[in-house]
């Protein structure tokens, strides 16, 4: 299976939102992790996102290299690759880029995509994301509204938002001490967003509501899932039923499940899932060498056991573990089971 093509992505938004379920959006920053999250996604019989964050690119690219947009392009070409090995879609997309960084990282990456569509080969990414949401609305706009006419000539999705998820995560703009307020996007900015977007090309939108970057006890995140409800019903009273917007769901992680649940039918159709996968890849790493610490290490002058310090060893448990979370994750979005895969 190929990675999506430009109008099956399309048609697994549409199939969401018309569903009231949303794909998990897994940030991979490896082959291995690549590999996780595809065998969640085909497991769990579920089409689903896999992403790359500007740090993804930079780790991946090397330690002398540190290139996130090459980076980013070595992984998405990977993807293809590994993606025809499984029967569900997959696509691609970039994790937060800030206006300081797009020029260096989206640009590159659009203009990729540009190559392969010259050469009638088929988009290295069909979403990118730019979060400007630290600029003032307006400003945030102008700089979306050019991002969007360049991904729309490529059949690209734009990802935007307005408002500020709280916390830290791999470059989001949020931080600790992100004043209440702005953690929480108005039904006018909602207007706003799609009044200003709308006509230039598709786009999907990050909403803030309460939403906060990193992991946190259960009850410690006081989501506020009505602002998405109420959002989604001052577009359509203004433009009618058919401007209901394709939402993004940031920083899930501590969210109660029914919380989770209750904003698929607001209009979420991607949950992002980064810090959850990123543990549930590490734990077992952590068990594996604990438990034989002295054979993964070479102690007192003895020689240690090559099996068991053989990355492989570990790395392959580490896979296992996280595409199991990926799965768990496919069933908190209810999109298990419901693959366009040899239907679009």
């Amino acid at each position: 299976m190929p990675i999506a093509s430009p109008a099956q992505f399309a048609q697994m938004l549409d199939a969401a939102q018309q569903g009231d379920y949303a794909y998990p959006a897994i940030n991979v920053t490896s082959i291995i992790t690549l590999n996780a999250a595809m065998k969640g996604f085909a497991e769990s019989k579920s089409d689903g996102i896999i992403q790359f964050s500007t740090g993804a690119g930079q780790f991946a690219s090397g330690l002398a290299n540190s290139d996130a947009a090459y980076g980013c392009i070595v992984l998405a070409e990977a993807a293809h690759r590994l993606a025809e090995q499984y029967d569900v879609l997959v696509a691609l997309n970039t994790d937060h880029c800030q206006p300081e960084k797009a020029a260096s990282f989206l640009k590159p990456l659009i203009e990729a995509t540009a190559a392969r569509r010259a050469k009638g080969d088929g988009n290295l990414f069909q979403n990118h994301m730019l979060d400007a949401s630290a600029l003032p609305l307006d400003q945030n706009l102008a700089i979306s509204k050019e991002y969007l006419t360049l991904c729309a000539e490529n059949e690209i999705i734009l990802e935007v938002e307005a408002g500020v998820v709280g916390g830290e995560e791999d470059g989001s703009a949020g931080s600790d001490d992100t004043p209440e307020e702005h953690l929480y996007t108005t039904p006018e900015d909602m207007v706003a967003v799609y009044e200003a977007l709308h006509d230039l090309g598709r786009f999907t939108f990050a909403a803030t509501f309460g939403n906060v970057h990193g992991h946190y006890k259960p009850g410690a995140v006081k989501l506020r899932p009505e602002i998405l409800r109420e959002g989604q019903a001052a577009v359509m009273a203004k433009h009618g039923a058919a401007a209901e917007m394709d939402l993004v769901f940031h920083g899930g992680s501590g969210s109660l499940l029914s919380e989770i649940r209750e904003t698929l039918g607001y209009g979420v159709v991607k949950m992002n899932v980064d810090t959850d996968a990123q543990y549930a890849f590490t734990r077992p790493i952590v068990d594996h060498v604990m438990k034989n610490y002295d054979a993964v290490l070479k102690i007192d002058g003895e020689i240690g056991n090559k099996k068991l310090y053989d990355p492989r060893t570990y790395l392959k448990k580490a896979e296992q573990s996280m595409a199991e979370r990926t799965a768990v994750a496919c069933s908190d979005l209810l999109s298990e089971g419901k693959t366009l895969f040899g239907q679009v």
